[in-house]
């Protein structure tokens, strides 16, 4: 049972996140009935967006800082490379996502008593455990490919008295056995969404995922209606989340596109700055929509050194790459190589993004053919565009 200070943390997070307008009157029961902190290990790391630094975190000596962060919004680490690594240095890959957006997720998802839904991406077992609580268990599926990650999530939801299936497996497959779903939600990011989905989900179902493109770990959430064997709906804000492991970032290194640095490489210089090219934070629209404009591309932000940044542009189909130096009250230094001219390309759509008016993210879509071919859009789904 959650001691009194765990209840009044919660109230207060629910709330924080009233006001906000992430969580919905719909979800605040929920909330308060299923508590994070239960479905959270012992030792987990409190993860800061701003700075990108995680922090160990112990209930067994920490009991206050723990029960701090497990009620606070914040995102917080549960393990890192795959169940190999022991915490920073490594790569996170399963967490408990801010409360923030898991509730502005379940808010797009719009669930209606008797739905049934899939989710991908069981993680801690908290996200299926507020569906359940609000559609009863046997309603929900939940589907997570790591075994380990599965059992944990499997044996906090049945000792809640929330449990219902959780199936070990590849979330790309879906669950075709239990399948047509009403709704579907995913907890890792996909750069395509699977056609599977689409397939499992009644007509006129929902399908909520974070989306997004090679270029960045940027994602948006994007809200797709079900319809004739395809999906098609709008992004609804931006979000940063875990890639479904088949779908991570297939990217050699740099040492394999610049082994002897930039010096034989074209030099030019351009009128661009950091907030022209990044944005002012990290959530700012223009790396995600240049990650809608320019395919088969990764960027790469590197430390700010002497008021000088490298920004570097990778091409995913052959060994072009292109690095723009910014800096602080001069143009920017650029250089490129290989087939494709990656700075030019990036130049041009961010010169396309300005002329339409620095669009932000819901302005934008996506449509998802049965064929898995993918198209963006910009306000009008007929005008679109390969991704």
């Amino acid at each position: 049972m959650a001691s009194a200070d765990m209840t009044g943390e919660r109230a207060a997070l629910a709330r924080s996140l009233g006001a906000s307008g992430a969580l919905t009157p719909d979800w605040s029961s929920a909330l308060l009935a299923v508590p994070r902190s239960g479905f959270l290990p012992d030792v987990f790391w409190a993860h800061d967006m701003d700075s990108g630094e995680s922090t160990r975190v112990d209930r067994r000596t920490e009991p206050d800082v723990w029960e701090g962060y497990a009620c606070a919004d914040v995102p917080v680490v549960t393990q890192w490379d795959d169940g190999g690594g022991a915490g920073p240095g490594g790569v996170p890959t399963s967490s408990a996502s801010m409360p923030s957006v898991v509730f502005r997720m379940l808010a797009a998802l719009d669930v209606r008593p008797g739905d049934r839904v899939m989710e991908i991406g069981t993680g801690t077992g908290w996200n299926a455990g507020l569906l359940a609580a609000r559609l009863g268990a046997p309603n929900v599926t939940s589907i997570e490919i790591d075994p380990q990650v599965a059992d944990t999530a499997r044996e906090r939801l049945k000792a809640a008295g929330l449990l219902g299936t959780v199936l070990t497996r590849d979330g790309a497959r879906g669950d075709p056995d239990g399948a047509p779903f009403h709704r579907v939600i995913a907890t890792a990011g996909v750069r395509q969404l699977p056609p599977t989905w689409i397939e499992q989900t009644h007509e006129h179902g929902l399908i909520v995922a974070p989306w997004g493109t090679h270029y960045s770990n940027a994602d948006a959430i994007v809200r797709l209606e079900v319809a004739d064997g395809h999906a098609c709906g709008r992004f609804v804000g931006p979000a940063e989340f875990m890639k479904l492991r088949a779908q991570r970032l297939p990217f050699a290194g740099h040492e394999t596109y610049v082994p002897d640095g930039v010096t034989e490489a074209e030099h030019s210089t351009a009128e661009v700055t950091e907030a022209d090219l990044l944005g002012a934070d990290r959530f700012d629209p223009a790396t995600f929509v240049l990650g809608l404009r320019v395919r088969d591309c990764h960027q790469s932000v590197a430390a700010k050194q002497d008021g000088s940044r490298p920004v570097w542009f990778y091409g995913l189909t052959d060994r072009s790459w292109a690095c723009a130096l910014l800096h602080d009250g001069r143009k920017a230094d650029v250089w490129q190589a290989g087939p494709r001219r990656l700075w030019d390309e990036v130049s041009r759509e961010l010169d396309w993004w300005r002329a339409a008016g620095r669009p932000g993210i819901d302005r934008f879509g996506l449509t998802v053919r049965a064929d898995g071919r993918q198209l963006v859009w910009l306000d009008d789904p007929e005008d679109d565009w390969p991704v």
